[in-house]
């Protein structure tokens, strides 16, 4: 009984109970965006955001990049770091959820890591660059949800930082009428 398991099979299979947390399907990018946008309908906050994302996004990447990586991923290409590694990990994330919004937020990501790279250049380290950027554009944000009275998504649940630059770009597509 307590694996959250409640119906066995013959077979030694358990069934998993629907009404269980644990038990319900994945949710959709429609449930995702449609619960991130409850908490961004104020104009101005919507406008924060859009400015505010993808330098938390650019940021991140950042941080990543300046993670040390194994040698061996080094003797591969400097571009085998943390930064790509999660962008192809949240890449993969998107694409369970539309194919067609990863796509987009693929195009961003290159955008973000050509960015990165060329940060990366900068005489000082690429870290204070990146803690900077992260630190104003999340006072952004916060300044956004004060203005929309309500607290940003990802207090509730920690994926919905994940889902903001999803948001946008299908933001994006709606805009341009492209299906997703």
């Amino acid at each position: 009984m307590g694996t959250g398991f409640c119906v066995a099979l013959p077979t030694g299979v358990a069934l998993p109970q629907p009404d269980r947390p644990e038990c319900r399907r994945m949710r959709t990018v429609t449930d995702w965006l449609g619960e991130y946008g409850a908490s961004h309908t104020n104009p101005t906050n919507k406008a924060i955001h859009w400015l505010c994302v993808p330098p938390i996004v650019l940021a991140v990447l950042g941080l990543l990049w300046s993670t040390p990586v194994p040698a061996a991923f080094a003797a591969i290409s400097p571009w085998l770091n943390w930064a790509t590694l999660a962008a192809a990990a949240a890449l993969t994330y998107y694409f369970a959820l539309s194919p067609a919004l990863a796509l987009g937020v693929l195009f961003a990501f290159l955008i973000l890591l050509v960015i990165t790279q060329q940060l990366a250049t900068l005489p000082w380290p690429l870290w204070v660059t990146s803690v900077t950027i992260f630190v104003i554009a999340w006072v952004g944000q916060f300044i956004g949800h004060a203005i929309e009275g309500k607290r940003p998504s990802f207090f509730k649940d920690m994926q919905f930082l994940l889902i903001g630059p999803l948001w946008l770009v299908a933001a994006a597509y709606r805009k341009f009428s492209v299906p997703y």
